[in-house]
């Protein structure tokens, strides 16, 4: 990399490290620790890409971005933060950063970033005038794992566009959260948000009066494959209805939609433009920790009592299945925060609650004898059973998981060819994930074609 980097941060490691790496890569770095140096090194026409944490001692460096494309048009700025929220991407977005990235950041990462960010210095970065006002300061999107930060810049480019969305994920993951975002940070926030439901497009004039409604603004079709043929076709004349305020139409789906197929052919044309796919709880278990305490601190605003989590109860949440999703998990930390008997909530609490949570739909197809959990219970007693009066070895969770877990993602696999986008698709997990558990689980992937 040839060119100069102007760090700002208040963490004296991180401007180290950054410092040592950048400076190994070919790049001459300056940093500080203060917002104010940073300005005056960019009014003076130092450096060529700026990186700058957002809450520094002297100020936040979101809001100083505006103030260096007017000194410096052009300039990339690099965004990093340890303030994980949907909030801190879209602001960072809109002020039209080059990039953001969460703390604790990828080295690796950054360094591309910034080899990107010094090769398209022509670019312009000029804010976009978007007003903060009236805007939540937090909403309950929250999440620092990679899968939530892409969804964020995703969300965060989207928002403007006319293109219409289709936001798909299970129950309970935030779908209708993210629709509303996307309308609440666009240029339509002023302008009404519609959802509709079945009933609204029961008649031929249900069309007419939910476009009456919206006014130009936001019109969500929950659950959009759900609509009967009727409804998905007065959908499609919406859309195609001629005017200058046309809305915008955002649509759910607990289901990937993979094509044409599972609803009207004209309607998913029309509504797949852009597919945001919201990762399930158990796609992101690194999120749990962050989510508990945010809604113990929600529960707390609420009148509970103040509360903490021990990490062993911590770790008993992570390896739960979660068939809610993040709205199972608000309701099962709720109930905890108002049961406990101490501060510091235990191990034994969070097993007593989650005992009492609804378990995932058991795997079962039309042909089988019996369900798969009963085969596995069958397996597991006979398993205690050799153990006599004494206990299986500590762990058991993992290893189960584990010997259940290779032989599927192995048969899926071998049913899909090899082809890993469609096994992660008939599996139901983001292809990152499915990555990730074939290296860890050493799985052999072979490709070939699958004979039908």
């Amino acid at each position: 990399m040839d060119g100069t980097v102007l760090v700002a941060d208040d963490d004296r490691t991180i401007r180290t490290v950054l410092t040592q790496a950048l400076t190994r890569a070919g790049c001459k770095v300056h940093a500080t620790s203060s917002l104010t140096t940073l300005m005056r090194w960019v009014a003076e026409g130092r450096g060529d890409v700026v990186i700058s944490d957002v809450v520094m001692p002297d100020g936040n460096g979101l809001e100083m971005l505006p103030k260096i494309a007017e000194d410096r048009p052009g300039m990339p700025v690099i965004v990093i933060s340890a303030q994980n929220t949907i909030m801190t991407a879209i602001k960072a977005a809109e002020a039209e950063a080059f990039d953001y990235l969460p703390k604790p950041f990828d080295l690796p990462d950054l360094m591309k970033r910034t080899a990107r960010a010094l090769d398209s210095c022509s670019k312009r970065t000029q804010r976009t005038g978007h007003q903060e006002a009236e805007r939540p300061d937090d909403l309950p999107l929250i999440g620092q794992t990679p899968a939530m930060q892409a969804l964020y810049r995703v969300v965060a480019r989207v928002m403007n566009a006319d293109l219409p969305v289709l936001i798909t994920g299970e129950s309970g993951t935030g779908k209708s959260l993210i629709a509303r975002a996307i309308h609440d940070f666009s240029d339509r926030r002023t302008l009404p948000f519609v959802t509709v439901t079945p009933a609204d497009l029961a008649d031929l004039d249900g069309p007419a009066r939910v476009m009456a409604r919206a006014r130009g603004g936001t019109i969500v079709l929950d659950e959009v494959a759900d609509l009967d043929d009727a409804a998905q076709g007065r959908v499609v004349r919406m859309m195609d209805t001629p005017g200058e305020h046309l809305p915008r139409f955002i649509a759910t789906s607990q289901s990937r939609l993979s094509g044409p197929g599972e609803m009207r052919d004209d309607l998913y044309y029309r509504i797949g433009a852009m597919v945001i796919d919201i990762p399930s709880l158990c796609e992101r278990v690194d999120d749990i920790p962050l989510l508990a305490s945010h809604f113990l601190q929600k529960a707390e605003r609420d009148g509970a009592p103040g509360r903490r989590i021990s990490e062993t109860a911590l770790a008993m949440m992570r390896t739960y299945g979660w068939p809610g999703n993040v709205r199972q998990l608000e309701n099962a930390v709720r109930r905890i925060s108002l049961t406990a008997r101490a501060d510091e909530i235990s191990r034994d609490e969070v097993g007593a609650v989650l005992s009492d949570q609804p378990a995932a739909t058991p795997v079962m197809g039309p042909g089988d004898p019996e369900p798969l959990a009963k085969s596995v219970a069958q397996h597991l007693q006979r398993y205690f059973d050799l153990h006599g009066a004494l206990l299986p070895p500590s762990g058991l969770y993992p290893r189960i998981l584990r010997e259940v877990e290779q032989p599927l993602i192995e048969i899926a696999l071998d049913a899909t060819g090899g082809n890993q986008a469609k096994c992660a698709d008939l599996l139901g997990i983001n292809r990152n994930t499915l990555r990730k558990k074939i290296t860890d689980l050493d799985i052999r992937v072979t490709r070939r074609r699958k004979m039908m």
